[in-house]
């Protein structure tokens, strides 16, 4: 009678083991149009000051996509062209637009003010938060972020300007990184995946 009781129950933990690995399986993984980085043990965190003087991490965003961008405001093309495609996607997002947080962080903190990084950000969208951090935070948040940035001298000494990476770094409602898009991906793709991370934290 003992015998015949531990093999129900072993029987029935198999069984109830087997269901789980079915179920495990069964769950769609989330496919997205960007290159997915999920589980990367990079660019964890941004702790660095808005542009309202405000101390930022990623904790602060619980509940919203987040989009990180790395640029400069006297960028001619790339910068501007990039936060332009975020605002976009927030405006065809609709109601739902207020869960995407865009994330500007200079790369030149020299001449990129609070002031002058607050006035850049009213050109795309107000709820955009621009970053600046001092020389040695932003080399510590630019080696997390593997990302690269050159002063290159001009002809005189403040008309200098700045060779960085170009590209996005999207982040779920949990603060965990899941995708990166290269500059040029365009409007509909960035917003293709900011709205799968949407409906994926439900």
């Amino acid at each position: 009678m003992l015998r015949r009781n531990l093999i129900r129950t072993a029987g029935a933990a198999a069984l109830v083991a087997a269901a789980g690995m079915l179920a495990a399986c069964g769950e769609k993984k989330a496919e997205f149009r960007g290159i997915d980085i999920t589980g990367a043990d990079y660019a964890k965190d941004f702790p660095l000051t808005d542009h309202n003087g405000q101390r930022r991490t990623i904790a602060d965003f619980r509940g919203k996509v987040v989009v990180v961008f790395f640029g400069f405001t006297q960028c001619p093309d790339v910068c501007p062209t990039s936060m332009l495609e975020l605002a976009e996607v927030k405006r065809q997002l609709g109601a739902e637009g207020d869960r995407l947080q865009g994330i500007f962080i200079t790369v030149d903190p020299e001449r990129d003010t609070p002031q002058v990084l607050k006035e850049y950000m009213g050109n795309f969208d107000p709820s955009f938060l621009a970053l600046r951090g001092e020389p040695e935070q932003l080399a510590a948040v630019a080696k997390d972020f593997k990302i690269y940035y050159k002063k290159v001298d001009g002809k005189t000494p403040t008309s200098y300007t700045m060779d960085h990476s170009a590209g996005s770094y999207v982040y779920d409602p949990s603060g965990r990184l899941r995708v990166y898009h290269r500059y040029g991906t365009g409007v509909q793709v960035l917003g293709e995946d900011v709205r799968t991370l949407l409906r994926e934290a439900g």
